[in-house]
């Protein structure tokens, strides 16, 4: 579906710029836009490596492992149909992403994300084998991500300062306070929806 409507507007804009007299200011466009994601892919590669190399130094060092083990009460809480040996690997998962997403490095959230969501769906599976939909926690976790409570929006800084922000790390306070309070949203909407579901269970 999102092919379609990117070939759209693609079209429709070729077409009008036809029809309006303006196929030269069409190219122009192309060609410096094509030139812009360039630069904006070699100066996000830097922030990308920079990111994933201290992530790294800090799982060497233990720091990731130290932040599991004090997310870890709350990821229980949030998803209680995880507690016991069952759901350990989806835990792991599951606070491995949040931590990730946390520190606003989206790209290595992605991995821990899609083992989270295979592991929840195993034991979806498991329990309820004859269901063929989401499961309270599968769901929650869906959401959780989307809100994505962040510390420090790292993609956000680098696109600002890639165009020419005066300053790029200004949006930190602005990003926590949005992220927080739909996080809190989130939080509160699949409690709700948790005890709606349990209670027609």
């Amino acid at each position: 579906m999102l092919n379609c409507i990117w070939a759209f507007m693609l079209i429709a804009g070729i077409i009008y710029g036809a029809w309006s007299g303006n196929m030269s200011a069409v190219s122009d466009a192309v060609l410096d836009s094509s030139v812009q994601a360039v630069e904006l892919v070699i100066s996000m590669a830097g922030i990308v490596a920079m990111w994933c190399g201290i992530m790294e130094i800090a799982d060497n060092a233990g720091i990731v492992k130290l932040l599991s083990r004090w997310l870890r009460p709350v990821v229980l809480w949030l998803f209680p149909g995880l507690r016991g040996e069952e759901g350990e690997k989806a835990v792991e998962y599951i606070t491995i992403n949040f931590i990730m997403n946390m520190l606003g490095t989206g790209w290595s959230a992605t991995g821990p994300g899609l083992m989270a969501m295979e592991e929840l769906d195993k034991i979806n599976r498991k329990n309820k084998p004859d269901r063929n939909t989401a499961s309270d926690e599968m769901c929650t976790f869906l959401v959780l991500n989307i809100s994505s409570l962040q510390l420090v929006p790292v993609n956000i800084i680098a696109f600002r300062r890639a165009y020419g922000a005066v300053a790029p790390a200004s949006i930190v306070l602005p990003a926590l306070i949005a992220t927080g309070m739909s996080t809190m949203a989130a939080v509160l909407f699949c409690k709700a929806m948790c005890l709606m579901s349990k209670g027609h269970d």
